[in-house]
């Protein structure tokens, strides 16, 4: 039976409970109940992302990803899609730079369904990679690329930003989509024994949340995973650690077919886990997180300079993480004109820190996007795992806003003096090939974590987001 087991109520966790259990095989498996709706959601986290990828081969962990959608020794195809649909459930997978997950929200009665199949692939899936399912991914992954990225206005924007904030050579220097060039150098040997190191039940966690029982749910992972042996052979990440602040402004200037012109920037902010990061995260919310901040205000609104203006935070636990800057500019205004407002707001920001009214509103607002996530039972797994991967502990996922809120005024304007200068960011300045395209501008949506996301229809082109 499985070994290990706690059970915690942490305070500020809303009454929500996780307990944890390890396999004798490494398995950590992290259950928490709900019985509010009959469903049940599982979330496995395997602890591999781009991050872990070496130069010559990137894009494998994005295409491993999509390998384990394509069979295992007993679910050949697409039936993985097929028979969680069919049994009315819900799936999908995604890649970042950290880690690979993958999950399914089932009714209650085929939880034991959904189990089978992610054991069945964690422990099977090379009797069924081949050559010709190395082939078709690769393809699908390549189109999602030139869909995503290529050929879309500004489509390739956080891949610039990141080469420039990450020096080469950094294991964030690129991003979890890949290169052409990896991908069409990537052999099925690369695949297997990439799955060989990563795909192991010690390197993974399995979070079940939802209206179950545990005791049963505790079973049926026992039966099914239990005899996947172990693997050791993963190599030690590379350290991706930085000095704080970049030291220079780093600049590209990129003239294509966009709509508008356009001012991006990445800051480098503190590692997430730490308490500056949560400063950094209301600091920003303040600043540029949606209507009713600074950057809004100034831009859109007062100068009206701006049709788009956003400013969020990019949480990475292997790296500081990026404060990510977009502003699409109004009719033919020039991009400097928007950069000096950027820089005078974000002075004022240092110098007076900010208002009671900010921090009550900024911290509401994290606050309600953490209520968002625990709020579901697939929202809840994802950040049992997530905490249980990057930080060793799932509890934290549970009472991570009460840290939020303990950020004091100073701290966030401590934040702001350090990191949000023009000497610790990377720029990048988008100008339209012609004078007409500046006047059509058109508000994006502002850019989240980069996650490749398989579709629910097998075979489909992937959707790459940024979160």
């Amino acid at each position: 039976m499985p070994m290990g087991h706690t059970t915690k109520a942490e305070a500020g966790s809303g009454g929500l409970t996780a307990t944890e259990h390890r396999l004798a095989n490494g398995l950590r498996v992290v259950l928490s109940e709900d019985h509010l709706t009959p469903v049940a959601a599982v979330c496995l986290w395997y602890d591999v992302g781009s991050r872990h990828e070496v130069k010559g081969r990137t894009g494998l962990a994005h295409l491993f990803e999509h390998l384990m959608f394509q069979g295992s020794a007993q679910v050949s195809g697409n039936g993985h899609f097929e028979l969680v649909q069919g049994a009315g459930g819900s799936l999908n997978g995604t890649t970042s730079f950290e880690r690979t997950n993958y999950f399914e929200t089932m009714p209650t009665h085929q939880l034991e369904l959904a189990l089978w199949l992610e054991a069945d692939r964690m422990g099977s899936l090379l009797t069924a990679l081949d050559d010709e399912s190395m082939e078709n991914q690769r393809d699908v992954v390549k189109n999602e690329r030139r869909q995503r990225y290529d050929n879309v206005p500004y489509g390739t924007a956080f891949e610039k930003l990141t080469a420039l904030a990450y020096p080469e050579g950094h294991p964030y220097h690129h991003t979890p989509i890949g290169s052409m060039a990896d991908l069409d150098a990537a052999t099925l040997e690369d695949a297997r024994q990439f799955f060989r190191t990563y795909y192991a039940p010690n390197n993974a966690v399995l979070s079940v949340v939802g209206d179950i029982d545990p005791q049963q749910t505790l079973a049926w992972i026992e039966k099914y995973f239990g005899s996947i042996p172990a693997h050791d052979g993963k190599p030690t990440p590379r350290d991706g650690s930085l000095p704080q602040v970049i030291g220079e402004q780093l600049r590209e200037v990129v003239v294509e077919e966009v709509p508008a012109r356009a001012l991006m920037a990445a800051y480098r902010l503190p590692q997430d886990g730490t308490r500056e990061a949560d400063a950094a995260d209301v600091a920003l919310t303040i600043f540029g997180g949606g209507e009713s901040s600074r950057l809004y205000n100034r831009l859109v609104r007062r100068d009206r300079t701006a049709v788009a203006a956003g400013f969020g935070m990019l949480r990475l636990a292997g790296a500081p993480s990026l404060g990510w800057l977009d502003v699409k500019t109004s009719g033919d205004v020039q991009v400097p004109v928007i950069e000096t407002a950027i820089d005078e707001e974000l002075a004022r920001f240092a110098e007076e820190g900010p208002t009671p009214e900010e921090m009550e509103r900024a911290q509401a607002q994290l606050e309600r996007e953490w209520l968002d996530r625990l709020g579901t039972v697939a929202g809840r797994a994802d950040e049992l795992c997530r905490y249980a991967v990057l930080f060793g502990d799932p509890q934290l996922a549970l009472t991570a806003v009460q840290r939020v809120l303990a950020v004091t005024p100073q701290e966030v304007q401590e934040v702001a003096q350090a990191r949000l200068r023009p000497d610790n960011r990377a720029v990048l300045v988008y100008e339209p090939l012609s004078a007409e395209s500046a006047e059509h501008t058109q508000d994006e949506d502002f850019p989240e974590d980069p996650e490749s996301e398989a579709t629910v229809e097998a075979g489909d082109d992937n959707e790459e987001t940024a979160k």
